[in-house]
């Protein structure tokens, strides 16, 4: 059987939040201060930016403010355009914050962007997004590999560190960090930078 919770809280500034979660099974406690609800089974939880699925959900905290999920977990933001994958899941909806962790795809379909990695946090109101642990960032002619990676949506701008490596249509460049404006096609690098790059002799050549 399927249960479906629609929750609508009113703050002090008189405005409305409309919060509603589902799933094939519920177990909840609803005393004060121990408020805390799981959910199984085609879980769901439907936030005003949100929409989340996973195979289990926690809700719990005051007015079930954090959602924990595990289990084939993807969370989408249709107004942005974003999609995420993963393993686990933390999400405060108050603060707007998520973490995810665990074989991380996210889907910037505005941008044309494809960012991979091991562990991703993102500041919802600020669209700024940190990557860790085998990060892979793809885009049209752009493959990136670091450590660690900062995503400034809004900017198009990226920041990479942690043996960054940069392949711009062939060419490959290397530094302690490297800044790429998504936008203007523009790559600033610092420390130990390396290049290589591929003439239109050498790229003939390897056609052939």
């Amino acid at each position: 059987m399927k249960v479906f919770f629609l929750l609508l809280f009113l703050a002090p500034s008189l405005w409305a939040q409309t919060f509603s979660f589902r799933g094939e099974q519920m177990e909840t406690v609803l005393a004060k201060g121990k408020e805390r609800t799981v959910l199984s089974g085609n879980a769901e939880v439907q936030t005003e930016d949100n929409l989340i699925r996973a195979d289990r959900v926690e809700l719990y905290g005051e007015d079930f403010r954090y959602v924990a999920c595990e289990g084939n977990v993807r969370i989408v933001n249709e107004q942005k355009g974003i999609e995420v994958t993963c393993q686990r899941l933390f999400y405060n909806r108050e603060e707007k914050v998520v973490r995810v962790r665990g074989n991380v795809i996210m889907l910037d379909e505005r941008n044309e962007v494809v960012v991979k990695g091991g562990y991703l946090e993102n500041w919802e109101d600020s669209d700024e997004t940190v990557v860790q642990i085998g990060v892979r960032i793809l885009k049209e002619d752009l493959v990136c590999r670091a450590e660690y990676a900062r995503y400034q949506r809004n900017e198009d701008k990226l920041e990479l560190s942690g043996m960054p490596v940069v392949n711009w249509k062939g060419d490959e460049y290397r530094a302690l960090k490297i800044y790429i404006d998504l936008n203007t096609d523009t790559i600033r690098m610092e420390g130990d930078i390396r290049g290589k790059v591929r003439s239109e002799i050498d790229q003939s050549e390897g056609a052939d």
